[in-house]
C-alpha cells in the first residue's frame, strides 16, 4: 500500500506550503493536511482504488479533489511528486521527524534550520547538548530543556510502531494467506492480537500442508520490502510500514495450534506463569505443544482447550499480560469485557465546521454504515484557533443545521448537539455555561499550556469538571504516543471529580492517542465513573477507530456496564440530562 507514503509526503507539503506567505498558501496547506490526514487512516489500498476507478474514484474520496487526485496520480505512476520535490529543495529539512519532537512546529523548525542549519533530529539532538538552541531568537533554556525531552521520548519510542499502523496491514496479510487456499488457518499473534498500543514486529501463525507455497507467497506479497530470511516453517520479511513480519507454518497436523497461538501471542509473562502451572500439574508447555509426563501430545486445537487443560478459564488476548488474569481465571471469574458490537455510538466527532473534514451528514452516514445509532458533533471551541475554533454564534448557526440533518429520512445515525470545549489555563470553560447547559454532550478537554505543575493542572481539571455542565473528559492525560509525554496530573483526584459530576473519562481511539491507556484505565475503574470509548473522528474514515478504543478498554478489564456509549439513545440521553 502507497497510503502511508504518500500520506507523509502530503503532510511535509502541507507543513512546507504553511510557510509560504501568498493569498493561497493556508487554503492550500490546509487541502494538503486533510488529505494527509484521509490516507493515513484509510484501510483501502489507495493504489487499487485508482487502478479500478481511476481519477474520478480518487476524486470520490474525502478531502480529494481533482488537484490532490491528480498528486496521488503523479506518485502512483512514477513514484515521485514534483511539488514536493521543488519545495524540498527549498526547505531540505526532514519536518517529518523534527516535528515529533514536542515543542516544535514547523514555524519553529524553519528558525532553527536558518539560525543553526538544523535540518534533522540528529543535528537537533548535537544543538541541544552544545546548549546552541537557547541562544536563538524565540527560544531559551527551558524550551531547550522541553526539546532535549522530546528528543529523549522520540528515541524511546523508535523500533515500535502505532497499533492503527500494523494491524490494518497485518489483517491484510492474513486475508491475503486465506484467499490463496493454501492454508486452513492463519492468524495473527502477538502484541498486536493483545491490542498493544505499539508494535515491535508483526507475528502470523498459520496452518498448512504446503510450507514452501505458502512462504513463495508471503515473500512476494506486496508491501515486502526485502526478505530478511526464508525456510519452509518460518520467514521473516520487512514491511514498506517500517517493521519486521514473521511467519510461522504449522503442519497440517494441528493438534498443538493452541499452544503455539498462546506461546507466539504472549506475553512473556504470562506465558511464563501458564508454563509454571502447566509444570504443576505435571504438564510440559511450550512452542510445540503440551505433554504429558511421557512426553506424549495433548490435543490443543484451540486456545480454550490450551486454559481448560491448565484447569482454567479462557483468558482473552487483551488481558495476558500477567497483571491477576491467571488467578481469575483459575477461579473462573474472568469478567465479560466490551466488545465492538456493543458500543452504539461515538460522543466525539469533528466536521469541517472546524478541523474536520466532512459535512455532519456525510459523517452521520458513514457512522450508520459502520454500524453506530448516534454521534455527538463535537467541534473545537474559540480560543484554538489552529483548528478554527467556533464562537458561540457558530454554534447556534451549527446546531440549527443538525436540526435539519436529523429531520431527514435515510441511513444515518442521529447527531446529538455538542461542543469540544477548551479548558482555559485557569480552570475556566471555553464558552458560556448557558450555551454549554443547553447541549446534549459537552465534551472538554485540554489543548494548551501543557507544561504546568501536577498541582496546577490538576486544580485547572477538577474546576472545569466541577463546572455541572461537562458529560465527557477528552484525552484524559494530554499525550500523544511516540509524540508528546503525558502532562503532569493527578488521575485519582480527576477521577473523584468525575464521580462526584458524574463526568466519563474518555479512552480516545485515535491511533496516537488511546487516551486513557489500559493502564490508567485498570487504577481508575474502581472509581463509581463511566468509560466513553470515542474516535475523535475528524473524517468519515476515523470511526473504524473505535476498534483500537475497544481494544485498550479491553487491556484495561472494562465492561459493557463501564462504557457510557454502549448505552441505547434513550438512556444515554437521560443520564446525559441527569
Amino acid at each position: 500500500m502507497k497510503n502511508k507514503e504518500i500520506s507523509e509526503m502530503f503532510a511535509e507539503i502541507g507543513e512546507m506550503i504553511g510557510l509560504e506567505e501568498t493569498p493561497t498558501s493556508r487554503f492550500e496547506a490546509r487541502a494538503f493536511q486533510n488529505a494527509s490526514l484521509m490516507l493515513d487512516t484509510m484501510q483501502e489500498d489507495i493504489e487499487e482504488i485508482y487502478r479500478k476507478g481511476g481519477r474520478k474514484a480518487l476524486m470520490e474520496l474525502p478531502s480529494i479533489g481533482k488537484g490532490l487526485a491528480d498528486e496521488i496520480i503523479e506518485f502512483i505512476e512514477t513514484g515521485r511528486i514534483g511539488k514536493y520535490e521543488k519545495l524540498k529543495g527549498k526547505y531540505p529539512i526532514d519536518f517529518k521527524e523534527l516535528s515529533k519532537v514536542e515543542g516544535l512546529g514547523a514555524k519553529k523548525i524553519v528558525v532553527l534550520y536558518r539560525n543553526l542549519g538544523i535540518k534533522d533530529v540528529d543535528g537537533l539532538k548535537r544543538a541541544v547538548s552544545e546548549q546552541k538552541i537557547r541562544g536563538v531568537p524565540g527560544f531559551g533554556e527551558r524550551s531547550e530543556a522541553m526539546i532535549g525531552r522530546g528528543i529523549e521520548l522520540l528515541e524511546s519510542g523508535r523500533g515500535r510502531i502505532l497499533l492503527g499502523e500494523a494491524l490494518p496491514v497485518a489483517e491484510s496479510i492474513v486475508a491475503k494467506l486465506l484467499e490463496s487456499g493454501l492454508v486452513e488457518r492463519a492468524m495473527i499473534a502477538g502484541s498486536a492480537r493483545r491490542m498493544r498500543e505499539t508494535v515491535g514486529d508483526i507475528d502470523i501463525l498459520a496452518i498448512s500442508g504446503k510450507g514452501r507455497a505458502v512462504m513463495d507467497l508471503f515473500a512476494g506479497m506486496e508491501g515486502v520490502k526485502s526478505v530478511i530470511s526464508k525456510g519452509e516453517a518460518r520467514t521473516t520479511v520487512w514491511l514498506e510500514i517500517g517493521t519486521s513480519c514473521d511467519l510461522r507454518v504449522i503442519d497440517a497436523d494441528s493438534r498443538n495450534f493452541g499452544a503455539a497461538l498462546q506461546y507466539f501471542t504472549g506475553s512473556k509473562e504470562h506465558s511464563v506463569s501458564l508454563r509454571k502451572i502447566a509444570i504443576g500439574k505435571g504438564y510440559k508447555l511450550n512452542e510445540y505443544g503440551l505433554f504429558d509426563r511421557k512426553d506424549k501430545l495433548i490435543r490443543c486445537g484451540d486456545e480454550e482447550e490450551l486454559y481448560g487443560k491448565m484447569g482454567m478459564q479462557y483468558i482473552p488476548p487483551e488481558m495476558r499480560e500477567d497483571r491477576g488474569e491467571i488467578k481469575l481465571a483459575q477461579q473462573h471469574r474472568i469478567p465479560k469485557l466490551v466488545e465492538m458490537k456493543e458500543i452504539r455510538g461515538d460522543l466525539h466527532s469533528h466536521t469541517k465546521e472546524t478541523d474536520g473534514s466532512n459535512t455532519a451528514g456525510e459523517m452521520a452516514y458513514a457512522a450508520y454504515a459502520e454500524g453506530l445509532e448516534y454521534i455527538a458533533a463535537t467541534n473545537h471551541t474559540k480560543s484554538l484557533r489552529i483548528a478554527r475554533g467556533m464562537d458561540e454564534r457558530g454554534f447556534g448557526k451549527f446546531f440549527r443545521e443538525i436540526d435539519r440533518l436529523n429531520e431527514m429520512e435515510g441511513k444515518k445515525a442521529i447527531v446529538l448537539k455538542g461542543a469540544e470545549v477548551d479548558i482555559l489555563k485557569d480552570g475556566r470553560l471555553d464558552l458560556p455555561t448557558k450555551l454549554l447547559g443547553s447541549m446534549d454532550c459537552v465534551v472538554a478537554a485540554v489543548h494548551s499550556s501543557f507544561n504546568m505543575d501536577g498541582k496546577s493542572m490538576t486544580e485547572r481539571v477538577v474546576k472545569a469538571l466541577d463546572s455541572g455542565v461537562v458529560d465527557i473528559l477528552a484525552h484524559p492525560t494530554g499525550r500523544l504516543i511516540n509524540g508528546r509525554g503525558a502532562y503532569e496530573i493527578d488521575l485519582d483526584r480527576v477521577a473523584e471529580a468525575a464521580e462526584r459530576n458524574h463526568v466519563a473519562l474518555e479512552v480516545n481511539s485515535y491511533p496516537n492517542r488511546l487516551d486513557l491507556n489500559d493502564s490508567a484505565i485498570m487504577r481508575l475503574s474502581s472509581y463509581k465513573i463511566l468509560f466513553s470509548i470515542d474516535s475523535d473522528s475528524h473524517s468519515t474514515q476515523h470511526f473504524k477507530f473505535l476498534r483500537y478504543g475497544v481494544g485498550t478498554a479491553r487491556r484495561g478489564w472494562l465492561t459493557k456496564r463501564q462504557v457510557l456509549n454502549t448505552l441505547p439513545i434513550e438512556k444515554l440521553l437521560k443520564r446525559l440530562r441527569g
